[in-house]
């Protein structure tokens, strides 16, 4: 009778594997020399893109007596919001030629109105009607489509400079001068970037989808309305910010178009502001104020509607 040998114990350190060496530890928590390179990159490019906001903001609290001062300073000696008091309005002319300003000031309230109004009914109108021709191009199939989709998108090689003139001519004719609808006339309708963009999106909506809507009973324009455009939601949400801050930040067309008082925007009033400063020097500490307050409207747009954006992006399938 042959008897098996007893198994040799094992020690508990040897059926474990050694830990690995504190240097490859430390080699393995350490970044890629290429990541670090591109975050310092990334921090370099983000500091350089936001020091005019900053500069932008320092001025504005700085005092006019010391604006030349404090050039070299990181921050103001001593800060002070009456720049920002005198270009609305709240101090006398006494006061304000007694605060370094010209007595000039800024009916700000109504600019603001006048700007608004101007952004939202072109985010609102241009947004609509390039859904509504980037699904026409996608879905819709008609003769000479592709020729007309190409002459469209042949106008983004057109500058802007040069339909500017026969744009003015067409609204001066139309007796829209000094009105809204005139300010916002060529921009209405749709643009280019706009058209393209949105139809690159439909045609990448799983035509299933529409083909079970079809199935329901629903025709184009309730699938478009009722299907296609919750979906699209992310997109529409960017093309519409987009156009806002691009008409909000218009000022050639708005000068020419809306030089009454009563339609004036925010950034064509900037420009008058700056007219009235003394010849000598410009009254900078209240134009950098005035120019702070027309910046935060956008900048509150982008703080709640950004993360909505890149969330709304991320669309990868249907459930």
């Amino acid at each position: 009778m042959t008897t098996m040998p007893s198994p040799v114990p094992v020690d508990a350190d040897e059926s474990t594997p050694p830990a690995p060496p504190a240097s490859v530890r430390t080699a393995r928590r350490r970044p890629p020399i290429g990541r670090i390179i591109g975050w310092a990159i990334l921090a370099i490019t983000l500091v350089a893109t936001l020091f005019p906001f900053y500069w932008m903001v320092k001025s504005a609290l700085t005092p006019a007596a010391d604006v030349i001062a404090d050039a070299g300073n990181l921050w103001p000696s001593h800060p002070t919001v009456v720049n920002f008091a005198r270009v609305l309005g709240l101090l006398s002319a006494e006061e304000t030629r007694a605060a370094g300003g010209s007595g000039a000031s800024i009916n700000f309230a109504l600019y603001l109105w006048n700007s608004i109004v101007y952004c939202v009914l072109i985010g609102t109108f241009q947004t609509l009607f390039c859904a509504m021709g980037g699904y026409a191009f996608a879905r819709l199939r008609f003769r000479g489509r592709e020729v007309l989709f190409g002459i469209l998108i042949a106008a983004l090689m057109v500058p802007g400079i040069f339909t500017l003139l026969p744009n003015f001519v067409l609204v001066r004719d139309l007796g829209l001068l000094n009105t809204v609808w005139g300010m916002v006339a060529p921009s209405l309708l749709m643009t280019p970037f706009a058209l393209f963009f949105l139809r690159q999106f439909f045609l990448n909506i799983p035509k299933d989808v529409e083909e079970a809507a079809m199935i329901d009973g629903a025709g184009k324009i309730r699938i478009f309305w009722r299907v296609v455009l919750p979906m699209a939601q992310g997109p529409l949400i960017t093309i519409a910010l987009i156009t806002v801050v691009w008409a909000w930040k218009d000022y050639l067309w708005p000068l020419l178009i809306g030089r009454d008082e009563a339609v004036r925007t925010v950034t064509v009033a900037l420009g008058v502001y700056l007219q009235q400063s003394p010849n000598t020097q410009p009254d900078w500490t209240g134009l950098m104020a005035a120019s702070t307050l027309s910046v935060i409207p956008v900048a509150l747009l982008l703080v709640f509607l950004g993360r909505r954006i890149v969330e709304s992006l991320n669309f990868t399938g249907i459930k």
